[in-house]
């Protein structure tokens, strides 16, 4: 459990917020058809995000990072307006460098999408795992400028933030071409070497995030986290108990799913309970998505039909009910929801302030530090924060 990445990557995500507009436009239609991740709002706002991983022999700290931080970063990213709109969020992930990969296509691979299914994210970072390889940063990059769906959207957030600690300059595409490719796609490119941060500096990182409009950092991707203890932690994790109880799951894939949801509940507790309460927050937030397999967030797609349901679809208490039954039931659960989610949101707040008194200054100093001067320069470009 490390706490450099989270300093990297919080600031990072939040140095893009600068280039808010509020001057929201339709993505075409071509654009909606290829989404990874439907939307109901599709003139909404987004923060896409594509998350770079060096899964090499020397990798296993950042990876672990990445794991024990994945809450703390959407937590940070819910907090986030654009003129009185909250964003939705969309995170893809690739791993390079690891033999076990596919050399013909330059050691990479594309683990996720875009997606906004955030246990699914969860499940693809715990899938990691490291072995030696070539590092080869320009065609990573290249590759997931291609591959993804950036859409057209000039008041989108479009980030790629690479992680690694080999010379950026390894491999036959040129991560100046990249670069050039990003600018044109209205992608900024962040870039975090895990080493010295001069020796980065030396391997062309720099020269990567300056010319791609980013943001170049150097981390100890083997430092430990202290996680802060708070008095509000045992109540978050009590309610999380009880908001998992207000998913009603139909379909095919909702036993699955729900089977999935438990699982990444699971495994943000192996690093702590501190973690495990981060992730309850990220539940709480409107960030946290599950339409495709519970009724009580499907039933807000406007293209939801209780009509549409069969009696298969049902989980057993549902079965055999009318649909009037039906929409009672899940008025009833939607209802606890939100007040569940109310008081892991007040008690989180309460929670944050705890935190902020009780932190060493040597661990989060630089985080607090960016953050507040980003925040100080995004109120200019309409961006503000809960």
């Amino acid at each position: 459990m490390k706490t450099i990445l989270k300093t990297t990557v919080l600031s990072l995500f939040l140095f893009g917020f600068l280039s808010c507009n509020g001057n929201a436009q339709k993505p075409i239609a071509s654009d909606l058809a290829l989404a990874e991740t439907p939307t109901n709002i599709p003139n909404k706002q987004f923060i896409k995000v594509a998350l770079l991983l060096d899964t090499s022999n020397s990798m296993d700290g950042l990876i672990d990072q990445a794991k024990a931080q994945l809450w703390e970063i959407v937590n940070e990213l819910s907090y986030a307006k654009c003129d009185d709109t909250k964003p939705n969020l969309q995170i893809a992930l690739y791993e390079y460098g690891n033999d076990n990969l596919n050399g013909d296509e330059g050691f990479i691979r594309q683990v996720l999408p875009f997606s906004s299914d955030l246990d699914e994210i969860s499940k693809q970072l715990f899938s990691l795992s490291t072995n030696g390889g070539n590092e080869y940063c320009g065609q990573v990059i290249q590759t997931s400028l291609k591959q993804l769906n950036w859409g057209n959207n000039q008041d989108d957030l479009k980030f790629i933030f690479i992680a690694g600690n080999e010379p950026f300059t390894q491999g036959q595409v040129s991560y100046k071409d990249a670069a050039k490719l990003a600018v044109g796609k209205d992608v900024t490119v962040n870039t975090i070497f895990c080493g010295n941060y001069n020796q980065g500096i030396s391997s062309y990182w720099k020269d990567g995030a300056d010319l791609a409009h980013g943001d170049y950092m150097a981390i100890n991707h083997n430092h430990n986290t202290t996680y802060v203890a708070s008095p509000y932690d045992d109540k978050i994790l009590q309610l999380n108990h009880k908001l998992n109880q207000t998913y009603v799951a139909y379909g095919s894939v909702g036993p699955q799913r729900m089977t999935l949801q438990s699982e990444q509940d699971a495994n943000a507790e192996t690093y702590s309970s501190a973690n495990a309460v981060s992730r309850t927050v990220s539940k709480s937030s409107h960030l946290y998505k599950n339409d495709t397999w519970d009724l009580v967030d499907a039933e807000k797609n406007k293209s939801f039909k209780y009509e549409d349901l069969k009696d298969s679809d049902l989980p057993a208490e549902l079965k055999g009910k009318s649909t009037a039954q039906i929409k009672d039931y899940v008025a009833e659960k939607s209802d606890e929801r939100k007040k569940i989610q109310g008081d892991v949101q007040n008690l989180n707040e309460k929670r944050r302030v705890y935190i902020l008194q009780h932190q060493k200054g040597d661990d989060n100093g630089l985080e607090n530090a960016m953050i507040k001067a980003i925040k100080t320069q995004a109120k200019q470009k309409n961006y503000s924060w809960d």
